[in-house]
């Protein structure tokens, strides 16, 4: 082909006929050309690309100037009402310490408890979308938070900030630390040189930490590099899921976070990462210590983990004297504070086991820090040369017990129940609360009944004497007060202490037999049952009501409708005033079946016992048997008019359809008595479901015996045992008598209602209990679907025809039972804090027990015409303050509940009055005026409780009587806004010296008298700031 073409070169023109030889085309050299040109291109592109990422590293220009638009735009504003327009975030270790990440369930549990959201912060579109795009939200953050809390008048009652110690500013580190922890984490940070450097990137860094990254993907070996920046470690420690980047994207996350957050102040970035700085120091995780918590920071990490003082390790820093001896100081300071930078990447195993790997890793650090210029060689040498020394936390405490402060203690208590956090966390949110305290008066108060255990105090306020204490008596009695102020929307609490340095506070957490106040509970039942049966019967015609009263089978229906029908003027509180008036005798020779067995009262005085005093006399000189014998009535009536009536069915033996009825019956009640049972054990565990129960009864060794075989049957001998004697403190019990009683009650002795008239208690209780013990989760609907066959046993033995007297006697414990499950509920109404009553005329004069803030809330009700209004020790909080989670919540105005007619309150308080005019608590009659010397209206109930535990014979007869505590309380009010309680109380068994009556603290509130007047007079509030409320839409 060569030869061919040559010799045919001068030839142009190609034969028609040789078609199979076509000219060769040219485009194969274009298309090298282009190629190369392309190429080129690329190059110089890729040239041009390098230079300009070069000089972006540089300068980081691009970054400042999108970074500064994007974050421009990411605002929020702190508007009125809720929020339509926030995202909380995630799970950081620090969004969760200081709350953010638990807003909306605070919220949430706010809205529950009556507080209304007066403002919250709004996130701009921009923000809204930035943030559930994953990042973190960019804003000033707080270098330290905590809780703050203030009075009713603004004033400062308790503040934590946390960390406790730090730089306030960048400014206040010293150089040789900031030189230092530049040097080991981020060299060029603070280069002026690159006034819009991003902080969140250093490059060679970067690069190398990817390189590390693909030789450990190809398992090339080597060690792994990492590529965080001081700004990206914060995002991680503060924001990413507890504090841990797991992946390439959770680092992307962090970089783009802290490259937006640089920003926010504009493209200049040398006083945001001046910032870095300084949060970090500030901030650093250091692991956690015993007995302490979690350690942040260099101020804590200093003072927990070497005991050493902040103030000083900085003075010894900043010093520049060249003495030895300040020189090795300087030396040590720059080892504790190298050595927790180093321990921050692995704070748990270098604080710990790895000291001496930490102490090896300082001095390499040290001696490079040396190398570099870092620092001279003198003070390398003396760094060398020092050791750190470790706290010993047990004998060097990191927290020192303070004082202890009872308004504090209740406020954040209330707080902690409020929010369901404890008070470690609790102290760290970032929340500013208001309380209802008056903290002035709270101290006075407080101060003062600490110094009743002075002899000389008591004697000069009149606490020696007869019912009273003597001078070797008075450091071993506690005190506790509270004081309450009604405003339109709530019962305010301005005062609430004790005597005691313990947290635990008598007034809210216990469970006290607070004697004869309980008769006021009796007695405002009693007035309630009247209004009610003049509201059924008050307008019938008197012949119908005497047709009506023949056939009434309680005392308090059958005199009702006999008043009415004798009577013109028929007016609810003239009906009142006569109720009162009714006389019930005081005897104590009457033996009463109350409780499954006989019993016998007696009354305080003897002179008493041959009077049939009205039950208006009988409350003012607290009388017991009068309110035994009404207490029989109520429930007398309770039986035979409450929901729940058993003694219908008794009514009637030849009914026909009977069982037919009975079955319904059972079904119906005992469905309405789970349902009661159900809502005492719900949301408790399982052991506290069980001493629920157990606080409901009178414990013997046959009854607990009835009650552990029934619900753990397969329990051996020895767990029985211990049950047995762990809930009789004060009796013994052989062994021999416990096996006789774990054989007799064992599984299959007796059926479910003989099982629970022996322990005393219903016997749908006992089983309910049982089955929550097999299925601690069970729903109601599981519960009613199980207990068929149960309901319809309980009461099938009702009704069987032989053994008449047996049958009435176990007719009459049930029915006790019953009616006092709906008289609780009544006495529930009213503000009784327990889950139960004890099912015994007893209860009439305490038995039953109660709390302070509890009979305070009654007379309150009373005091407010009748109306429950809810009682308050927070008024407001404040989360989150300046920051985008911001949220403002303030109580909810709440016109209250009726728990009782107007009336009713008003026949009550008359009745109290008499007691402060001439009844048990004369002694503090006239000791509160006004200004122009005119008596504050007072009145008030007594009550003294000496709690024992006794053995009872037959008959009633009492073998043997140990006292456990002792108790005297007088709960009152004060004028038309003020109530409270005033209770002395003596624990454990030296309360068996002790003879004091209510008298005492009647006595004691006397002695306030100077303290609380300037604080209780019409119109002064309490001397409080006017409260903050909702304002309602």
């Amino acid at each position: 082909m060569g030869a061919l073409w040559q010799s045919d070169s001068s030839n142009t023109v190609a034969p028609a006929n040789r078609e199979d030889e076509a000219p060769l085309p040219k485009k194969p050299r274009k298309r090298r050309l282009w190629w190369r040109l392309l190429c080129l291109v690329l190059l110089i592109a890729l040239v041009l690309l390098g230079v300009a990422a070069s000089r972006e590293m540089r300068s980081s220009k691009i970054q400042a100037r999108e970074f500064s638009r994007i974050a421009a735009d990411l605002g929020y504003s702190l508007e009125s009402g809720p929020s339509d327009s926030m995202f909380y975030p995630g799970a950081g270790p620090f969004d969760k310490r200081l709350g953010y990440s638990s807003l909306g369930e605070f919220q949430q549990r706010l809205l529950k408890r009556h507080y209304l959201i007066e403002a919250q912060a709004r996130f701009s579109p921009a923000l809204l979308d930035y943030s559930q795009a994953g990042f973190f939200v960019p804003y000033k953050e707080k270098i330290q938070a905590g809780l703050s809390i203030t009075d009713c008048r603004g004033g400062d009652v308790y503040h934590y900030d946390y960390p406790q110690q730090l730089y306030a500013s960048f400014d206040a580190i010293p150089p040789l630390v900031v030189n230092s922890l530049l040097f080991i984490e981020n060299r060029d940070l603070l280069d002026p040189k690159q006034p819009e450097a991003n902080p969140a990137v250093d490059w060679p860094r970067f690069g190398k930490a990817i390189v590390s990254q693909i030789t450990k993907v190809l398992h090339m070996g080597g060690q792994t590099a990492g590529g965080s920046t001081l700004a990206t470690q914060l995002e991680k420690y503060r924001h990413s899921p507890d504090g841990l980047t797991l992946s390439g994207g959770e680092k992307i996350r962090q970089m783009i976070s802290a490259s937006v957050r640089a920003y926010q102040g504009g493209p200049q970035t040398l006083e945001a990462r001046k910032d870095v700085v300084r949060d970090y120091l500030n901030s650093v995780p250091l692991s956690a210590v015993p007995g302490h918590g979690e350690v942040h920071g260099m101020a804590e990490g200093l003072r927990v983990w070497y005991g050493a003082d902040f103030a000083k390790v900085n003075a010894r820093l900043n010093s520049t004297a060249s003495d030895t001896r300040s020189v090795a100081e300087r030396g040590l300071a720059l080892r504790e504070v190298l050595s927790l930078m180093i321990a921050q990447r692995r704070p748990s195993h270098y604080l710990a086991r790895g000291r001496d790997e930490l102490a090896e890793l300082t001095d390499s650090h040290i001696r490079l820090l040396a190398q570099n210029g870092v620092i001279d060689a003198p003070l390398a040498a003396a760094a060398l040369a020092s050791k750190v020394s470790y706290r010993d936390w047990q004998q060097e405490p990191t927290i020192q017990p303070v004082e202890s402060n009872k308004g504090i203690s209740v406020a954040r208590s209330r707080l902690s129940a409020m929010l369901d956090r404890p008070l470690y966390d609790l102290d760290r949110l970032d929340l500013s609360a208001t309380s209802t305290l008056q903290s002035a008066l709270q101290s006075e108060a407080s101060d003062y009944l600490k110094r009743l255990a002075d002899p000389e105090v008591a004697k000069s306020l009149g606490l020696f004497g007869e019912h009273l204490l003597t001078p070797t008596s008075t450091q071993q009695v506690r005190y506790s007060f509270t004081l309450f102020e009604l405003t339109p929307d709530s019962a305010r609490v301005r005062v609430q202490t004790d005597s005691t340095d313990q947290p635990f506070d008598i007034n809210e957490g216990s469970k006290l037999e607070l004697g004869s106040t309980a008769k006021l509970r009796v007695l405002t039942s009693y007035l309630q049952i009247i209004a009610e049966l003049h509201d059924r019967y008050g307008n019938q015609p008197s012949a119908e009501l005497k047709k009506v009263a023949n056939d009434a089978q309680d005392p308090i229906t059958r005199w009702a409708l006999e008043y009415l029908a004798q009577n013109n003027d028929r007016s609810l509180p003239k009906m009142l005033d006569e109720a009162l008036s009714r006389k019930y005798s005081a005897n104590p020779g009457e033996s009463f079946f109350t409780g499954g067995g006989l019993h016998h009262f007696h009354n305080f005085r003897k002179e008493d016992n041959g009077r049939s005093p009205t039950l208006r006399e009988a409350l003012r000189e607290s009388i017991n048997l009068p309110f035994i014998r009404l207490l029989r009535d109520l429930v007398r009536y309770s039986t035979y008019h409450g929901p729940n009536n058993s003694a219908e069915l008794l009514k009637d033996d030849s009914e026909p359809r009977r069982q037919e009825y009975l079955a319904r019956f059972a079904d119906r009640e005992g469905t309405a008595f789970m349902l009661r049972f159900w809502k005492k054990y719900q949301n408790k565990t399982s052991q506290e479901r069980l001493d629920t129960f157990l606080d409901g009864m009178h414990p013997t060794p046959i009854r607990l015996a009835a009650v552990h075989r029934y619900l753990l049957p397969n329990a051996p001998q020895a767990a029985f045992n211990t049950f047995v004697r762990a809930h009789l403190k004060t009796e013994k019990v052989t062994d021999e008598r416990l096996a006789k009683l774990y054989k007799t009650y064992g599984p299959g002795a007796f059926d479910l209602p003989d099982q629970g008239f022996i322990a005393k208690v219903h016997p749908l209780d006992l089983w309910l209990l049982g089955y929550l013990l097999d299925n601690p989760q069970a729903h109601f609907s599981q519960v009613v679907a199980a207990s068929q066959f149960e309901r319809q046993e309980v009461y099938g033995w009702l009704f069987k025809s032989k053994h008449k007297g047996a049958r009435d006697s176990r007719i009459r414990v049930m029915m006790e039972i019953e009616a006092f499950l709906d008289i609780h509920q009544r006495w529930q109404q009213v503000g009784y804090p327990f889950d139960h009553l004890v099912p015994s005329l007893a209860t009439a004069i305490g038995s039953s027990g109660d709390r302070p803030a509890a009979l305070a809330e009654l007379v309150g009700i009373i005091l407010n015409d009748g109306v429950r209004l809810p009682t308050l020790r927070i008024d407001s909080l404040h989360f989150a303050a300046d920051t985008p989670y911001e949220i403002r919540l303030v109580n909810d105005p709440d016109k209250g509940k009726r728990v009782m007619p107007s009336e009713v309150a008003t026949a009550l308080r008359d009745a109290l009055s008499q007691v402060v005019d001439a009844g048990t608590a004369r002694r503090v009659s006239g000791s509160f005026k006004q200004p122009d010397g005119t008596p504050l209206a007072m009145g008030g109930k007594t009550g003294t409780g000496d709690n024992r535990i006794e053995a009872i014979g037959s008959g009633g007869r009492v073998l043997s009587s140990k006292s456990i505590n002792r108790t005297a309380t007088f709960v009152f009010y004060i004028g038309a806004h003020h109530f409270g309680t005033l209770t002395a109380f003596v624990p454990g068994r030296s309360a068996e010296s002790f003879k004091f009556t209510s008298a005492l603290p009647v006595q004691v509130l006397k002695g306030m008298a100077p303290i609380l007047t300037p604080y209780l007079q019409p119109g002064s509030s309490t001397l409080c700031n006017a409260q903050k409320v909702a304002q309602t839409h």
